[in-house]
């Protein structure tokens, strides 16, 4: 190997696709110009000049830019033996960069509409929560923090009762996820303080505090591959679930659900393995829209 490519790689060589989306968050701050990036950061774009285009395309293929401010994270759960795995489609999160419209949950399944000055969300990301029928859960709005060798996003926001929950509990309509999200050497960590609250139209109080962690730790792909292959024969019926309720969404208006139809929730309908054209999944979400 020469000796620039050499420097080139000791530029570059911690880049890889595991770090990508916070390289991009960095990167565009930096073409913002915003003050709050690191001065460390800064100064290696600077010194990187033009290549930093090569290495992100390198990183995330030629449909990186700049104006591609989402990522999108599908959940999904492999139970059972690794001889005969069984897949199960879970929650999904979407990462937006300065977002300004969000559903912020009320109670008893019913969502507002808000939408945020531009000025308020700059820097920011917006967390979207969705359920497995990808109905809306919870979402929140803040600034990615990079200090001290941590990396961690924080918010709190109030959100439906967890699916283990809302058909046992009656005591309390609604949590108030204190969620905060950290980057590791491994994967990331999802640290919750969680309230579990009881609100009307009139009052709310507090009924129990709630202490939540989970860890994401990377694994071989190879342990994945199940639901890799699980999602490739079924991401065509869930993409036209997702774009019913983008359609949905982009009503920009306040949002309120039927919580079962006929005894039954909407994840039991569209987990059906029958229900998978489009008319038919669209009629279903319907049903479950209040006017």
């Amino acid at each position: 190997m020469s000796s620039s490519k050499n420097l080139e790689f000791e530029k570059t060589g911690f880049l890889s696709k595991s770090n990508s989306a916070f390289i991009e968050q960095m990167y565009l701050q930096y073409i913002n110009q915003d003050p709050s990036l690191p001065e460390s950061w800064k100064t290696y774009f600077d010194e990187i000049g033009d290549e930093v285009d090569v290495v992100i395309n390198e990183i995330n293929g030629p449909s990186w830019s700049p104006e591609k401010n989402k990522i999108s994270i599908q959940h999904l759960l492999i139970v059972g033996s690794k001889q005969f795995p069984t897949i199960v489609k879970h929650w999904r999160q979407d990462w937006l960069y300065q977002n300004t419209d969000l559903y912020i949950y009320d109670k008893n399944d019913k969502w507002s509409f808000v939408n945020m000055d531009k000025k308020d969300v700059k820097g920011q990301w917006t967390q979207k929560v969705f359920q497995v029928d990808d109905s809306p859960r919870y979402e929140g709005t803040s600034s990615w923090v990079h200090v001290d060798g941590k990396s961690y996003w924080e918010n709190t926001t109030p959100a439906p009762l967890p699916r283990r929950e809302f058909s046992k509990r009656s005591d309390y309509n609604v949590t108030l996820r204190g969620n905060r999200h950290e980057v590791t050497n491994k994967g990331w960590v999802h640290d919750q303080d969680n309230k579990k609250i009881m609100k009307d139209d009139e009052s709310q109080s507090v009924l129990a505090h709630e202490k939540g962690y989970s860890t994401y730790t990377r694994v071989p792909d190879e342990d994945c591959k199940a639901a890799v292959e699980w999602w490739e024969k079924n991401s065509n019926k869930w993409k036209m679930v997702r774009n019913k309720w983008n359609t949905i969404y982009g009503l920009n208006q306040d949002l309120a659900l039927k919580p079962a139809v006929d005894d039954k929730k909407l994840y039991s309908y569209l987990f059906s393995p029958t229900v998978v054209d489009r008319e038919e999944i669209e009629s279903t979400i319907d049903m479950f829209l209040m006017d």
